[in-house]
C-alpha cells in the first residue's frame, strides 16, 4: 500500500529521509529534489521524516446541551419536520 500525502506535499518520506542524510549544499539538493532552500532547511531540522498533525488539536463535541435539544425538538414541533 502506497504512502498518502496531503494535498500540498512535494516530497515523500524516503526523500525527506535522503535530504536529511545527504551533505550536499541546501541550494544544490534543493534543484535536486524540485523544492524551495526553506524545505530543506526545514527537514534538516527535524529529526522524523513524518508529516507533522493537520488539524484541530481536539475534536470538538457533537453533544447538544439541553437547552440547545429543547430549541431543535420545539423548532420540529412547531415546523412539523421529521426527524431525518
Amino acid at each position: 500500500m502506497g504512502q498518502i500525502l496531503h494535498g500540498s506535499a512535494r516530497t515523500t518520506e524516503a526523500i525527506r529521509r535522503a535530504i536529511q542524510l545527504r551533505q550536499e549544499s541546501v541550494r544544490a539538493a534543493a534543484k535536486r529534489y524540485g523544492v524551495s532552500p526553506t524545505t530543506i532547511q526545514k527537514w534538516r531540522g527535524r529529526q522524523s521524516t513524518a508529516d507533522a498533525a493537520m488539524g484541530p488539536k481536539e475534536a470538538r463535541s457533537t453533544v447538544l446541551t439541553l437547552e440547545d435539544e429543547a430549541t431543535i425538538v420545539a423548532f420540529r414541533r412547531h415546523t412539523l419536520l421529521p426527524l431525518d
